[in-house]
């Protein structure tokens, strides 16, 4: 009786593992595929905001971003 509930458990301990890794390993895959922010987004947050972007202010914030990615 009481292997068989810490049988249950490990196997939810170590499933739940395996699937957060998975997850992970899938979405960095995604993320890094489609990134969420490109060159022309940031172009056109900036001059939303009133300032004409040089492409080395668009470099600079295409890497901040890929740093955190």
């Amino acid at each position: 009786m009481l292997l068989d509930i810490l049988q249950i458990l490990g196997g939810l301990i170590v499933g739940t593992i395996i699937g957060f890794l998975i997850a992970r390993t899938y979405m960095k895959k995604y993320i890094k595929k489609n990134p969420p922010i490109n060159e022309g987004m940031i172009k056109a947050m900036m001059m939303q905001m009133g300032r004409t972007p040089s492409q080395k202010q668009v470099n600079q914030m295409m890497k901040s971003m890929e740093k955190y990615m």
